[in-house]
């Protein structure tokens, strides 16, 4: 079956276009803390630095990890078909392209977010609907505070134009990594929005989970569910 939830977000999200909350502007020196220790994932491939924004200090890249908290495997899935029948923790390469990974992260599906095994690094976890919740509330809705600047057409960013009121001023630095549908096939191009899973489900036992979203043509910060075997960006947050 065709995806349609996340392709309505998408349309939605475009058509939030509006100013930035004047909130953000308030934002001082301790609210944004430079820079914290490096912290190195279960796989030790990359050190991922921390910010602190209000109360909450997260990873300032998306995660890319290919083991569980406690060393198993997570399966890496190709085959659209196999993706789509999934019912337990996975992950792949936005297009199944290794060289995204770098810079965008893996995509993960939501069984892998709730695996008992733990996907975050120790110390982190992946954030809740509430948690996420907060971290809005606190830039007022704002989606340019999170997203980086710049833009691909001028070679100075990584979202394609017009990056709508993007200031990074809260230091999340939000990277548009795209998505893969629960029917296996990828969404947008990498440039033109970013999918964050919530740990939340919908409601106990739903077919879906809450997820947040940037999109190059909005200035907002979007909630949204889908399906639990979507593939979407995943951000840590720390205990």
């Amino acid at each position: 079956m065709k995806k349609i939830i996340p392709l309505v977000a998408v349309i939605l999200i475009f058509a939030a276009c509006k100013k930035e909350n004047n909130s953000i502007k308030s934002l001082s020196v301790t609210d944004k803390s430079s820079t914290e220790a490096l912290i190195n994932d279960i796989d030790g491939v990359a050190a991922t630095p921390t910010i602190k924004i209000g109360t909450q200090k997260w990873m300032t890249l998306n995660l890319n990890v290919t083991r569980y908290r406690n060393g198993d495997k997570i399966p890496q899935v190709k085959n659209a078909a196999a993706w789509a029948a999934l019912t337990t923790g996975a992950w792949c390469y936005y297009n199944n392209d290794p060289s995204n990974a770098a810079t965008y992260g893996k995509l993960y599906n939501w069984y892998a977010v709730n695996d008992p095994r733990g996907l975050a690094p120790v110390g982190f976890h992946v954030p809740s609907d509430a948690e996420w919740t907060t971290l809005s509330t606190f830039l007022g809705g704002s989606g340019g505070a999170l997203k980086s600047t710049g833009t691909i057409e001028s070679g100075t960013g990584l979202w394609y134009a017009p990056n709508t009121d993007a200031t990074n001023s809260s230091g999340f630095t939000g990277l548009p990594g795209s998505f893969r549908a629960n029917d296996a096939t990828f969404g947008y191009i990498i440039g033109y929005v970013g999918f964050w899973w919530s740990s939340t489900e919908r409601y106990s036992s739903s077919g879906d989970s809450w997820y947040w979203s940037l999109s190059s043509s909005a200035s907002s910060f979007n909630r949204f569910y889908d399906f639990k075997n979507d593939g979407f960006s995943v951000r840590c947050l720390k205990d």
